[in-house]
């Protein structure tokens, strides 16, 4: 990890009283120092005849982003939203098309900008949230669970906070139901759809775009599946947490008397493959992850577990109809690639291997793991 500081890259100057930064710009008070972005990493000194408003809009979004504990916040914000009225939208829209684009590192550089020029807007609160969700779950496809699970965690901070708000949006509980779904976390996933539902209960059908009758319809259909599959229960939830903190024996225990109550929840024996996988009890997971197909699951996700299992267990025809399937679905899931990969590995093609991890990093370039393995071949 890099230990560079991006407060380096500015200096604090007084500006001559001859400057003005825009035709809105408020009157600049010239005792507070304003910080400049510097043209490079090595400069040491700026000539003012060279400075341009420019510099310091830069400037000030470095530390509003980066020194949330200087004592002209408050002026910094109010004279760059006078110069510049749009650059809340403006930052926005980069930002989502960044991380669209999967240029995550700029994205967050965006996002930690706008928070600092307001701290309390909860468009932006949720935005933020939306942008760890999508760059969790990008580098879980990846195979970098710890990572993963780091911005897991960022997301439930601003989706958290997002919701706690006065009067939130209803989209803040849309997006939240969909990463509570993720995680597998069935009783704060229903909460949020219920909620969604209830703030746009006002909305005849009349009155709604097409893109909000998709989310009822979508929200409505979540509720259903939740409730006609008991995934709210306290002992799916308790079984699904025990796994994630370690203690695979005891979330395996209780899962199993899950399923006696509830045997057709494919979800249910995918947690219990999941369980079974972790403690590398191949066949035991084996078994569960069909089971969970049998009952309907069509996740990418079982069908990668079973791959996995097939190919510990030796049967490599298996693990390879799995991947091509879950491949099918998803074409640029990088994972399934990845495992692709070590399946030929496995079964000794190291030029079909290498094929497959280097179509990995033409998705994806920064995948720690298929660059590891190209070193490797």
């Amino acid at each position: 990890m890099s230990s560079f500081n991006p407060l380096d890259s500015i200096f604090f100057l007084n500006l001559p009283e001859n400057i003005k930064l825009s035709d809105n710009a408020l009157e600049i008070d010239y005792s507070i120092p304003l910080p400049v972005q510097k043209k490079s990493a090595t400069q040491e000194k700026i000539d003012i005849s060279e400075l341009t408003p420019e510099m310091i809009f830069a400037g000030i979004l470095t530390v509003l982003a980066y020194d949330t504990h200087n004592e002209n916040l408050d002026y910094y914000r109010k004279l760059i939203l006078a110069a510049r009225p749009e650059i809340k939208k403006e930052l926005t829209e980069a930002a989502i098309l960044k991380a669209r684009n999967e240029d995550f590192d700029i994205a967050e550089e965006i996002f930690d900008a706008l928070r600092g020029i307001d701290p309390e807007d909860t468009v932006t609160i949720l935005n933020t949230a939306i942008f760890f969700d999508q760059r969790g779950e990008s580098y879980r496809k990846s195979g970098l669970d710890e990572d993963a699970d780091a911005y897991d965690e960022s997301a439930f901070r601003y989706y958290k906070q997002a919701m706690e708000k006065e009067a939130p949006p209803p989209d803040v509980f849309f997006n939240s139901g969909f990463f509570f779904l993720r995680q597998k976390n069935y009783i704060k996933a229903k909460s949020s759809f219920e909620t969604y539902l209830s703030l746009t209960s006002n909305l005849s059908q009349e009155d709604m775009d097409e893109n909000q009758k998709y989310k009822e319809d979508r929200a409505k259909e979540i509720l259903r599946n939740i409730n006609s599959r008991n995934l709210e229960d306290e002992q799916f939830k308790a079984a699904f947490e025990l796994i994630s903190m370690g203690k695979e024996e005891q979330g395996i225990e209780e899962i199993r008397e899950f399923l006696a109550k509830n045997p057709t929840v494919w979800n249910a024996w995918f947690i219990l493959g999941w369980g079974l996988r972790r403690l590398e009890r191949w066949q035991d997971a084996k078994l569960a992850f069909e089971k969970s197909i049998e009952c309907g699951s069509t996740e990418v996700d079982t069908l990668n577990e079973l791959a996995i299992c097939h190919l510990e267990l030796g049967e490599f025809k298996e693990s390879r109809e799995c991947l091509i399937s879950a491949l099918s679905l998803e074409p640029e899931n990088t994972k399934i690639m990845s495992n692709m990969g070590y399946l030929e590995l496995k079964m000794g093609n190291k030029e079909e291997a290498k094929k497959y991890f280097l179509t990995v990093l033409e998705f994806d370039p920064n995948d720690v793991i298929a660059s590891n393995m190209i070193e490797q071949l």
